[in-house]
């Protein structure tokens, strides 16, 4: 009898969630809004950027209305936990440290890790050249995870709570060279100070610490939202509509094979 209660109790568990999923009329969407061209604050104190369209996107798809919430990068997974917002959708990578926490969709983009210099210098990406050199990362992210675990016996770490401060500290020399998401980086070269740098080094892309590209961030109970959240990615990919929000900030295709 018992077993028995127990399954019936499971099977009104899951209906309930997928029940609450169809009939949610608005959705909380936690971003960090300093990571542009993904999502940053305008001069109006709007969200803008590639993961707030997207967001906009599959809200509308999934018949629903958006709320964003910010917050703090590191703060990201433990507002999500104590139901702060619904779900992230701030270019967080799917990696497994991440799963141990929470759930992932499927990917609705992917790009590398680069390394950025000024220009003249000859610093290369490894470690005999690295070494001794001061390297700037955004913390709690893959850059960091990344370069502690490639580098970390060679260089000095120096880490930021935003990409624009590692950048900002870049230019003016108190550190060597900054490493992050390709496309971050790309944005900040056409930057008027950005135009002093460049890329060096191969695209990184090692799955241990780039997961399986971007993915929205869940609750591990909100099943039935994120199967709501698939269904919307696959959708917009498939009407057009992230093609659309792909080709108003990159010139090349950002979902990646």
């Amino acid at each position: 009898m018992k077993t028995i209660i127990n399954a019936t109790l499971l099977i009104t568990g899951l209906f309930i969630f997928s029940v609450s999923a169809a009939e949610m009329k608005t959705l909380r969407l936690g971003t960090e809004g300093a990571y542009a061209p993904f999502n940053s604050v305008n001069k109006e104190g709007e969200l803008v950027g590639f993961d707030i369209e997207i967001g906009k996107a599959l809200c509308a798809e999934m018949k629903v209305k958006c709320e964003w919430v910010t917050s703090d990068w590191d703060g990201l997974i433990p507002a999500l936990l104590a139901k702060k917002f619904d779900a992230i959708v701030a270019s967080m990578s799917i990696t497994e440290e991440r799963k141990q926490k929470i759930a992932f969709t499927s990917k609705y983009y992917t790009t590398p890790g680069r390394f950025v210099r000024m220009k003249g210098d000859t610093v290369e990406a490894n470690k005999e050249s690295l070494k001794g050199k001061v390297i700037g990362v955004q913390g709690g992210t893959i850059s960091e995870n990344f370069v502690r675990g490639e580098f970390g016996e060679v260089v000095d770490i120096k880490v930021y709570g935003t990409q624009d401060e590692a950048n900002l500290d870049f230019m003016a020399g108190r550190v060597d060279v900054v490493f992050a998401d390709s496309v971050v980086l790309v944005d900040f070269l056409k930057s008027k100070s950005g135009q002093q740098a460049e890329l060096f080094g191969p695209s990184f892309t090692e799955a241990k610490y780039f997961g399986e590209g971007i993915g929205i961030g869940l609750r591990k109970n909100d099943q039935a939202l994120l199967e709501t959240f698939n269904q919307a990615i696959d959708a917009i990919r498939a009407n057009g509509t992230y093609q659309k929000i792909n080709a108003k900030y990159f010139d090349f295709d950002l979902f990646g094979e």
